[in-house]
């Protein structure tokens, strides 16, 4: 006789009572109980199920149910999660972080009279060791004012940084907006994966559909996932 699937338009829903299920479950289990037991009430004596069609058909609906069982579990985790994260992301209010990018600026201030240059700090990522990184500040035209040489060995990290708005001679440069170019290399001189940091202060935190984006001012949006360092 033909086999009576009990999976066949069933969806993904639990079979067995998985929280939230409700009555669309309490009724899906209930037709397969039906159906099954009807099944075995007029199945040809001469041509019976047998023992292992019978728990096949079990173990189908058992496999259902603990995989919506997971699910269910998931989600639960998932939004603790989301909860943990904005908990997080709202602490970092006011705070300055370090996230990928090029740009500085450079600012003055005076100080017991005397104007001071003030430039906005920086960063390096470092993906692995190195044994020496070249810092070079870049004016808006591209012209390299700075040079700064940083002798290692250093391991695979974040470091915080800090230019003192002089060029290589000494002497100040101008206010306005900079760009931070990083070289890293190895004891043998061979190039080791690194990449720029930029600051900025995180004045806001909104849930946007991509995950949680701190406002970091003139610095833009970018993603929690997006910070290096808090400091």
């Amino acid at each position: 006789m033909s086999t009576v699937n009990p999976l066949a338009g069933g969806g993904n829903a639990s079979l067995f009572g998985a929280p939230g299920a409700g009555d669309l479950t309490s009724s899906t289990q209930s037709q397969f109980l039906t159906l099954l037991v009807t099944q075995l009430q007029n199945q040809d004596p001469l041509n019976p199920m047998d023992n292992a069609e019978v728990t096949s058909q079990i173990a189908q609906l058992s496999t259902v149910n603990g995989i919506n069982q997971l699910n269910n579990t998931l989600l639960a985790l998932s939004g603790q999660m989301d909860m943990s994260q904005s908990m997080q992301a709202a602490s970092l209010i006011g705070k300055e972080v370090l996230v990928p990018g090029e740009k500085i600026s450079l600012g003055s201030t005076e100080v017991d009279g005397v104007k001071a240059p003030v430039a906005t700090p920086f960063g390096v990522d470092l993906i692995s060791d190195a044994a020496k990184m070249v810092v070079t500040i870049l004016d808006a035209s591209g012209k390299a004012v700075r040079q700064i040489e940083v002798e290692g060995p250093h391991k695979a990290g974040v470091f915080s940084m800090h230019w003192d708005g002089k060029d290589d001679s000494g002497l100040p440069v101008g206010d306005g907006a900079y760009t931070v170019k990083v070289a890293a290399m190895d004891a043998e001189g061979e190039p080791v994966a690194s990449e720029a940091l930029r600051s900025g202060k995180v004045s806001s935190v909104a849930y946007a559909s991509t995950g949680l984006q701190l406002e970091l001012g003139l610095a833009g949006t970018y993603s929690l996932f997006d910070i290096r360092k808090i400091m």
